[in-house]
């Protein structure tokens, strides 16, 4: 019995050491708390939705949350179209603008990318209209592929999907020094 109080008594070493270990899992648990509530939302995952006559797509059940209910779409690199919840598209719009407008590929790119831009709002079976200048621009037909890429989604014509991954997957080793020099795998 006075061995279980000295145990208990709360300046004790061990209780220290469990109270200090608590209060670090506590704050870490708050820290990634706050980090959530800071980061945008993380687009993961592929999906095969289809396209339907009038132009319409699911979006993927897993990604409406994470979108939001303004979506905004825009022409994407590599004839693909990006899918960005309203205040990814705002960061990135305002991050270009800042460049100085004397800087003649940022205005081309700042064209480019906003004159293809649009606002829609997912019905309420989750699905959304892609418009008939972004499916002819990703030469969307009715089997597309969505694909999660951290804070967008980006709607990609399946075949030129398969065609584009399976060219990148071999490099896909090679260029990881390149793109995070400072991570160990």
């Amino acid at each position: 019995m006075a061995n279980e109080q000295k145990n208990n008594v709360q300046g004790s070493p061990q209780n220290s050491q469990n109270n200090i270990e608590n209060l670090n899992i506590s704050q870490k648990s708050q820290t990634t708390q706050q980090l959530a509530d800071v980061l945008p939302p993380l687009l993961l995952g592929t999906f095969a939705p289809k396209i339907d006559a009038k132009g319409r797509m699911a979006i993927p059940a897993k990604m409406r949350n994470q979108l939001g209910e303004s979506i905004i779409l825009a022409r994407g690199q590599e004839r693909c179209v990006y899918i960005l919840p309203q205040e990814e598209f705002r960061r990135i719009a305002m991050k270009i603008q800042r460049t100085s407008m004397g800087n003649k590929a940022a205005r081309e790119y700042l064209r480019v990318f906003l004159s293809g831009a649009t606002e829609e709002e997912p019905d309420k079976q989750g699905r959304l209209v892609v418009p008939t200048m972004l499916r002819e621009y990703a030469h969307l037909k009715d089997d597309i592929v969505v694909i999660g890429v951290g804070t967008r989604a980006e709607i990609w014509d399946k075949q030129a999907w398969e065609e584009y991954l399976a060219q990148k997957e071999d490099s896909y080793a090679d260029i990881t020094d390149d793109v995070l020099p400072e991570m160990e795998f």
